[in-house]
């Protein structure tokens, strides 16, 4: 498995970071191939790909197409039986891939989380996701100390899009992802329709690299609030949360309406309700169930308000 890998970059008026990104796999410790994905880039992406990377192949698109879109068309250009998807803004070390690929020889993991770490390499970014009950999705041990925290995989959903291998077997024959979802959450989708067809999710802790953080479109951005609120409506109404019991129902509007109330003060806009109404409106005859074991039963209410806050300082 380990030579038979296409990574897959999407990326979007993202040079320098993808620079330096392709400088790490250059280095890693398998062969591969290398597929970045440009989403309609106009600071000259992919002419410096083909002038500094010549083994690197690049599919051009004439627009920017969201993570989604882009992903599924780089995975189509390769052939490999194992994907890895890395984001333009992680710094991955040598052996990451030879690593993060090492649990698709098990033939019943058909996904993959590597470690991601802050920068500064002292705490934890992410180690796959996890879900509770409304599918909100949090990157497990996040801001955990490292290398002192002991990891496990209870509870692993499956990967976050940033560091993720999958099986292209897997991936193919959910779908890929789902393109009405334009950035965010699109991995937990995934992971949740592999899961339904009786994928199982791996970790791979000695998979570690460096995750700037929210590079591409802006942390915290009026894009990335709008982006973010119609990815969650999306989920919230294609796996019929609000229809799961009344206690799962008002749980999930209370947090909803908190969130977009906090963001509408903090950005003195409507990005927040504006994007949930999209997303809520594009997964009109979108339907999908949740398999069983996925949920986290141990994250509640405040575990998701004390994790949604401390994203908002």
């Amino acid at each position: 498995m380990s030579r038979e890998i296409d990574v897959v970059i999407p990326t979007w008026n993202g040079r320098n970071l993808l620079e330096r990104c392709l400088e790490n796999l250059a280095e890693q410790s398998v062969g591969h191939r290398v597929i970045v994905v440009d989403n309609g880039s106009t600071d000259g992406t992919a002419a410096l790909v083909r002038e500094r990377f010549a083994a690197v192949e690049v599919v051009e698109l004439e627009r920017n197409y969201g993570f989604a879109g882009a992903v599924n068309r780089g995975v189509s250009h390769g052939e490999s039986p194992g994907v890895v998807l890395v984001n333009n803004d992680v710094e991955c070390d040598s052996a990451f891939l030879e690593r993060l690929v090492e649990p698709l020889a098990d033939e019943r993991v058909g996904m993959v989380a590597g470690l991601l770490l802050r920068p500064g390499r002292a705490a934890i970014d992410s180690y796959g996701l996890e879900c509770d009950a409304t599918l909100a999705a949090y990157p497990r041990f996040e801001g955990a100390p490292y290398p002192a925290t002991a990891l496990h995989e209870e509870h692993l959903l499956g990967p976050s899009g940033g560091a993720a291998a999958y099986r292209r077997e897997a991936f193919e024959a959910a779908g890929g992802l789902d393109e009405r979802t334009f950035a965010y959450m699109e991995d937990v989708d995934l992971a949740l329709r592999l899961r339904a067809l009786g994928w199982a999710a791996a970790g791979a802790s000695e998979a570690t690299g460096v995750h700037l953080g929210s590079a591409t479109i802006g942390r915290r951005s009026r894009a990335q609030v709008e982006v973010a609120g119609a990815s969650r409506a999306y989920m919230l109404r294609k796996y019929g949360v609000l229809r799961r019991g009344l206690g799962t129902a008002a749980w999930a509007l209370a947090f909803e309406a908190g969130v977009a109330a906090v963001e509408t003060v903090a950005g003195r806009d409507l990005a927040a309700a504006r994007g949930r109404f999209e997303g809520w409106r594009a997964a009109a005859g979108a339907s999908a169930s949740i398999p069983e074991g996925v949920v986290n039963r141990e994250l509640g209410f405040r575990d998701g308000l004390r994790r949604r806050a401390a994203t908002l300082h």
